[in-house]
Order: structure tokens, then sequence, then C-alpha cells
């Protein structure tokens, strides 16, 4: 299983993994009681039944919104065949077709029995698993009836955006070993929503099971059913949550007028985008395993730092935070109603913190983001964007495709607008800006290949390469490697900077360098971007155009990315691998001042210097002017 961001992935594989998903997962990530059908059982717990999801739908003769049975999750999830197989199976057989031909005729794709005849453990779907930030999720916990359902309804329109996109722009079936090749624009989902984790905390989730089973494209005779491409699915999680989170965040704040704020989780990394309002005590409240697992997951980072010598990345962190949740799980418990939750959710929070905090979240909520939304316009500035976008990307990446621009696109808007609406489509843009305007093609195609597809492609920028930098201590902590995050918002700043002043300076008359000149010329050509909003001025003097990017940049970023954070270049030489320099370093010098104390003759102390061994004990001085660049 990963985890990225809001978005977590886990494969469903042969050997009744199927059963887990039917007595758990489709009971409300509960332990439903033997012998109890899936849907007494959902029916007496007050668990809402699973949906069927998906274009695919239409291939098998299922109608989107229709219930999951639990027959039909066994037919599908664990035998790889027709979810209604029975019916058609005993159809075929009234007509006098042979059993095992009557059989085969109901399943998806390649007979799972082929493929452990080959010693192979058949996939036979993947849970996507969506979730809202920590914010959102106590507003909704705690938020009277109507901000539930806004927060309800946002939640499962945010879902079905992003299985339309991967249905749109990523979904692939593929033969003879990637050979064959085709879109699949219909995928086949059993979605499973749940209220609560395994503490009876809130956490508004949903479990959507993509069936690895797609119809293929129709060669002239009768339709067959093929493997989805899952590699190009992991790959796109991370742009999919990406999706989810801005389209549900989006539609939360514009129906209920709040905006969000940067909540940092793990110092150095990428912050989360929270409603503005809602304190920290109350996220601490509802985060009940998110507390175990960082308690976990310091021990377990300490463990790689010490043994790699540097901060996990973002893959690493993956891996990392699956260990610390596995360590930190506990047994399932038997599922409550909502209503039932909601009240002891309610009489916890005011228990803990009292009821004057739970009962004006909302209001104090709706001010917050009046505050933030009075000062933030929803207009979006695409070339800064574009040049933002990639920055980061190359800082974090060096080499991108165009799925990683797409989700820093998505996080851009999501960081920039605070929660204002936005032209549908912006974030395509905003990514082919950035590759088309700051990037350069690395993957080269090769006569008699294969043309690579467009999203197969790789890239790099043109951008220097930050230098790293040490950030000061906190709690008595010693100094930090700054993160490739850090250095990437740096460098994002840095160039919007830079544009910022060119296009002041040539809308002010000033005389520009030919650098200055190029980024102008440069990024004039594409101008603010207005996003649908009719409040927005008609017509704007250049020098006023660029006042009024530059004010709302600076409005929707400010300073919470370096506030106090970066410290004088030369904080990095007090690093831990520094200080145990610095101190063999003293060590030598003061074995050398005893042997001259004690009267050495000089051609012993020439002999020691000449010692590769002893040379060892005097490492060279850190070079006090300079950071630590890319090689260092």
């Amino acid at each position: 299983m990963s985890s990225v961001g809001m978005l977590s992935v886990a494969k469903v594989q042969r050997r009744n993994a199927w059963r887990y998903y039917v007595r758990g997962v489709a009971y409300g990530d509960g332990l439903r009681p033997v012998g109890q059908s899936l849907k007494a059982a959902q029916e007496a717990a007050g668990l809402p039944p699973g949906r069927w999801r998906g274009r695919g739908l239409a291939a098998l003769g299922l109608t989107e919104g229709a219930e999951v049975s639990e027959r039909q999750m066994e037919l599908a999830f664990g035998q790889g065949r027709h979810p209604d197989a029975d019916r058609i199976e005993r159809r075929l057989l009234d007509d006098g077709v042979d059993p095992a031909a009557a059989r085969r005729a109901t399943v998806l794709g390649q007979p799972i029995e082929e493929i452990e005849a080959r010693q192979q453990r058949p996939l036979l779907a993947l849970d996507f698993t969506f979730r809202p930030q920590a914010s959102l999720t106590v507003l909704w916990a705690l938020g009277d009836a109507h901000t539930r359902r806004v927060i309800e309804g946002a939640h499962e329109r945010a879902v079905a955006q992003a299985l339309r996109w991967l249905e749109d722009d990523v979904a692939e079936t593929r033969w003879a070993s990637g050979r064959g090749r085709a879109r699949t624009p219909a995928l086949v989902v059993a979605a499973f929503r749940h209220f609560d984790n395994r503490d009876g905390a809130p956490l508004l989730h949903e479990h959507c099971l993509i069936l690895n089973r797609v119809q293929r494209p129709d060669t002239g005779g009768e339709p067959t059913w093929g493997a989805l491409d899952t590699t190009k699915l992991y790959q796109h999680v991370v742009a999919a949550g990406t999706l989810y989170t801005l389209t549900m965040t989006t539609e939360v704040c514009e129906e209920l007028g709040l905006a969000t704020v940067p909540r940092e989780v793990t110092p150095g990394l990428r912050p989360v985008m929270e409603v503005a309002g809602v304190e920290q005590d109350l996220i601490d409240w509802s985060a009940t395993r998110r507390e175990q697992i960082d308690q976990a997951l310091v021990g377990i980072t300490d463990r790689y730092v010490k043994k790699h010598g540097r901060l996990p990345d973002e893959r690493a962190r993956h891996g990392l935070g699956w260990w610390a949740a596995q360590d930190t799980r506990r047994a399932k418990k038997t599922p409550k109603p909502l209503e039932q939750l909601r009240a002891w959710w309610r009489a916890s929070a005011i228990l803990r913190l009292g009821q004057e905090v739970v009962d004006g979240l909302l209001e104090r909520c709706r001010a917050a983001g009046a505050v933030i939304r009075a000062r933030v316009r929803p207009v979006v500035d695409t070339a800064l964007a574009a040049v933002d976008v990639a920055a980061i990307v190359f800082t974090v990446r060096r080499s991108f495709a165009r799925r990683h621009v797409l989700a820093e696109a998505r996080r851009h808007l999501l960081e920039t607008l605070r929660g204002r609406g936005f032209t549908r489509g912006l974030d395509d843009y905003i990514a082919d800006a950035a590759l088309s305007r700051h990037a350069r093609q690395l993957t080269v195609p090769v006569p008699g290949r294969r043309t690579p597809a467009p999203d197969q492609l790789t890239y790099t920028a043109d951008f220097a390469w930050p230098h790293r930098w040490w950030v000061a201590g906190v709690d008595g902590k010693p100094p930090r490697e700054s993160s490739r995050y850090e250095r990437a918002r740096v460098a994002g700043l840095a160039l919007q900077n830079a544009i910022r002043d060119a296009r002041i300076l040539a809308a002010l008359g000033g005389e520009a360098s030919a650098a200055t000149s190029a980024a102008v010329d440069h990024q004039d050509q594409a101008a603010p971007h207005a996003v649908g909003h009719p409040d927005r001025d008609a017509a704007l003097t250049p020098a006023q155009r660029a006042a009024a990017v530059h004010a709302h940049q600076q409005a929707a970023m400010p300073e919470e990315y370096l506030d106090g954070r970066t410290t004088d270049p030369a904080t990095w030489l007090y690093t831990p691998k520094n200080l145990a320099l610095l101190a063999a370093f003293t060590q030598a010098s003061e074995a050398r001042g005893r042997l001259i104390a004690d009267g050495a003759p000089p051609k012993q102390l020439a002999k020691d210097a000449a010692d590769p061994a002893r040379q060892q004990q005097y490492p060279a001085q850190p070079d006090q002017g300079r950071g630590a660049g890319p090689n260092r």
C-alpha cells in the first residue's frame, strides 16, 4: 500500500484478498459477524451500501449508482468474472451450452487459474482511497446538517471528477508485453464510503476498488477484455490526488465562504492547505491515527537518517509512512451509525475543548475566510504560475514528466487561490505553459521503436540548480539540511520576483538589462489570467497590472514558507557532520601541540604530515564563504 497526500492506493490480489474487502472494507472497515449477509450487516450498522461507478459499467450491463452485492464482489474481485456471472451462466446452460464453456464465457480477460498456473499472483483490483484534509473532516464531523451536506456533496463530486480524469487521460490496456497498447476510457469501480477510522474518530473517506479488467477497443470481432496498465495508474496517483483535493476544497470554500491556509505537518516538507479558522487543537483531536503514526514515524525516520545521512525523499517518506501505519494499526471494530458517531464526536470535542470552541467553529472559519478572500482575488497569473511550477518540479526531481508538472500546477492553484474558484482546465494550461516555456525534452524517439506517448516523455529545465543551506535547529535539536521542497520554494519565488521586477521596470519605462528585457518579452506572451469572475477590472494600465499581479501573489503566497526558517549561510558549519570534522581537527591540533611541547624534532612532525593515515586526522576546514552546492 502507498499513500500520497489525500489519496492512498493498495493492491487487491488473489489468495482470497477479496474476502478482506467483503468482510471488512464493505462493512465500514469493521469485522462483519460470521454468517451474516453483507446487506443485513450494513443495514444493522447503519452503513451505506457500496455503489457501482465508471463508464465501463455499460459494457457489463450494470447501472451507475447501483448497489454492489456481496456475490458481485466475490465474482468480480475474487474470481475475475462478470459481476452477474451466475445469471449469465444459467442462461447459457439453459440454452444447452457446455458447462465449461458457459463458465468461460463469464470470465473477463485471462482466467485467474491460468495466471496462477504460471506461479504468478494475479492483480484483481486497485483500491484508491480518497479522503479530505483534517480541517474539512473536523468541519464535517462537528458542523450542522447543511455544512455536512455541502462537504459530503463536494467529496462525492471530487471523487467522481478524479475517476473521470483517470478514465479520460490515464487508463490504458496493454498486451503482448506492452507491444500492444490502447486507450480505455471506461473503468469499472465499486465505491464504499466510510465515516471513521479504527479508533472511531471522524475520517470521511471513500474506497474505490478499480477492477483490473477493461474492455479493449473492438478490432472487428467480439469485444475482448484485458488488464489495465496498472503501472500507469500508479504513476498518476499524485496527480489524481491533487485533483481531488483541489476540486473538493474549492467547492466547499466557495459554497461556505471559507478560505485555506498552509499548515506545516513536517518541517521542511510540503505544507497541507487547511481551512482557515480550524485550530490545531481540533485537528489534533480528530487525528488520533495521525498522532500514533507520527510518533512511530519519528523513530523510523531517525533510523533512516542515521543509515543514509539525509532526510527521506518523497518516495522514501511514503514507504516510511506505510511502515509507521502498519506498526500502529489496531484491530477492526464494530461499525456504528453516523448519527451515533456524530453525537459521540460532539461530546468528545466539547469535553476536550469546550462547547464554545465547538459551537463557534463555522463562524470562526467564515470570519477567517472573509479576511483572506478580501485580499486574495480570483486571478491567476499564468506566466508566474508556469515558472513557479517548473522551478519546483525541477528542483525536487531534476527530470520529470507531464504528470509531475500537472500535479504541481494543481497544488499551485490550491495554494495561490486559497479556495477561490477558477476556470476549468486552468491546471492543464499552466502545465503546458511550464513545459513549453521552461522545460526541454529529454526523451529521444528511437527509429524502429514505438514512438512514446506524450505522457511518457521526460523533461528537465534550464534553471540553475539551487544551492543547499542549513536550517537552524529548534528545541535543542541540531541544524538540519534544507529539504528539496524548501529549496524549490525559494527557487520559484526568486524567479517570480525577477519576472515581477522586469515587468514593473518595463511598465514604468525603466531601462532593463538584456536578460531583463528577454524575460519581459517572454512573459508578455501570457497576460494575467482572469478566472471567470465578473468583479475583475475590465482594463488596467501596464503599471496597474504589474502592481496588481505583484500584490496578488504577495497576498496569496506570504512568508509562511520562509519566515524564521532559514539562517545565515555560515550556519551550515555547525551541522553534525561538520562538527565532527571540526572536533577531529581540534584533537589533531592538540596532539601536534603536545608533540611540540614534548620537544618532538621537526623531522618527526614532517613525517606525521606526510603520513596518509595521519593526514586523515587533519581534515580541511570547510569553505566558510560558500554554501553547499549540488556536488557537495
